[in-house]
């Protein structure tokens, strides 16, 4: 591994004191809140509603009073209305998948796309990074944001991109050897896929050209760290992102300390929150995590509830906070293999195969090392073998199609599965805990 002979490359922002970047936030909170009220229709209802205005803020705390932006309310106003800025002027738009299929979407300016790419170019040079070196980007292109959003990045640092994006295991095997690339952006699961495809061709991963692995999308654990870097000999750091902020390069690990997520600060304000009532945690306490942005045009997000939860942390190799490793989530989303699932959706995919009951299961388990989601659900009365297998194919290709995930399908009995007089109990977790 390379980090012993590190030496951070840092960039003005990431040398300010605290006191500066306290003053540079406050400056950019005034100027966000502004923008989001003079331009978004929606926060402007919000904050008119909750009887807060632009000069309430007068210092950090004062966030404290506007009111918080959940998906719920970026759904509401789908596609695009909260948009801050006219059509002519969005560059690009990004989306997520949500309960009900219904994306979130996000619009980019060409400034916005420009912050974008500098956040992810410094946390790809946290993690070790330098102009020159390659970098195989094996996330997801499209209107997910981890494939663009490594690959401007890594173009914004100087880098030479490989963009394969997923899947094709061989091949992203056999590149890895031809292409001889200094860093891979990938799904920490999808990297032990890789492993095993090395070994499966009798390759020794250790005599790879990789020497920095930047993982994200997913949580993932200090075990499954230890396990690539042994692997692999390289170092095996945290992205952190989600699309509704800005995408991958809200935070990144430091190569040097490996300690917990470094926040770019000087462009995305944490807060931690009690999730129950909503109030402001001190640093250190365990809660969910808020953002605030401070530099986005096409669509500034004030107090977006995350529903991660983690703490806030001091800074160690940079003056900026760090989060803890994401503990969890306060809802109820699945993430499996990087993508984003939540029960409803596949509830919505059974009910428009008309041989399949509304009445299911999802079994989540390891085997190996790969997260395998297993959907039980009930076949109607008096149907056939061949109608059961021919449901399960079909419910297996639409939630492929739909949501983007491979799924092992179990057709049962009409009646088998428990009935609940309250809540019905739609995920058993079979995964070890580490």
């Amino acid at each position: 591994m390379q980090h012993d002979t590190y030496e951070p490359m840092l960039d003005d922002s990431e040398r300010l004191s605290q006191g500066e970047l306290r003053t540079l936030q406050l400056s950019r909170l005034k100027s966000s809140i502004t923008h989001a009220y003079e331009h978004s229709k929606p926060y402007r209802v919000k904050f008119d509603e909750a009887g807060v205005h632009p000069n309430d803020i007068r210092t950090l705390a004062d966030l404290e009073k506007f009111p918080f932006t959940t998906k719920a309310d970026l759904r509401a106003h789908y596609p695009f209305g909260f948009f801050a800025t006219p059509m002519r002027e969005i560059a690009r738009v990004h989306a997520s998948s949500g309960t009900t299929g219904q994306p979130t979407v996000v619009g980019y300016t060409k400034s916005d796309i420009e912050i974008w790419s500098s956040v992810v170019a410094r946390s790809i040079r946290a993690a070790g990074g330098r102009p020159g070196m390659k970098v195989h980007i094996s996330y997801g292109y499209g209107l997910f944001t981890g494939g663009l959003g490594a690959h401007y990045g890594a173009e914004s640092l100087g880098c030479t991109v490989i963009p394969m994006s997923g899947g094709q295991t061989e091949k992203q095997v056999r590149l890895l050897c031809d292409f001889k690339p200094d860093i891979i952006m990938v799904t920490p699961s999808y990297m032990l896929a890789i492993l095993d495809e090395f070994r499966r061709q009798g390759i020794d991963p250790r005599k790879s050209s990789l020497k920095i692995g930047i993982f994200g999308a997913e949580p993932w654990t200090e075990s499954m760290r230890r396990e690539i870097e042994d692997a692999f000999a390289i170092d095996a750091v945290d992205i952190y992102g989600l699309s509704e902020i800005i995408g991958p390069g809200v935070a990144n690990e430091c190569v040097e300390t490996k300690d917990g997520l470094t926040v770019w600060e000087d462009h995305f304000y944490p807060e931690i929150i009690n999730p129950k009532t909503g109030d402001v945690l001190p640093d250190g306490e365990l809660g969910e995590l808020v953002f605030t942005s401070l530099t986005k045009e096409a669509m500034p997000i004030i107090r977006y509830r995350t529903r991660d939860l983690t703490r806030l942390l001091p800074g160690t190799a940079r003056t900026m906070r760090r989060i803890e490793r994401i503990s969890g989530r306060d809802d109820d989303m699945l993430i499996i293999r990087g993508v984003n699932i939540f029960p409803a959706q596949i509830e919505e995919q059974i009910l428009t195969v008309a041989e399949l009951a509304p009445h299911y299961l999802l079994e989540i388990t390891r085997p190996d090392r790969m997260d395998v989601l297993t959907v039980k659900v009930e076949a109607r009365d008096n149907q056939s073998q061949e109608n059961k297998q021919r449901a399960a194919q079909t419910l297996a290709k639409r939630i492929k199609t739909h949501i983007g995930i491979s799924i092992r399908t179990k057709i049962v009995e009409p009646h088998s599965l428990a009935r609940s007089a309250g809540k019905a109990k739609r995920v058993i977790d079979l995964r070890s805990k580490p």
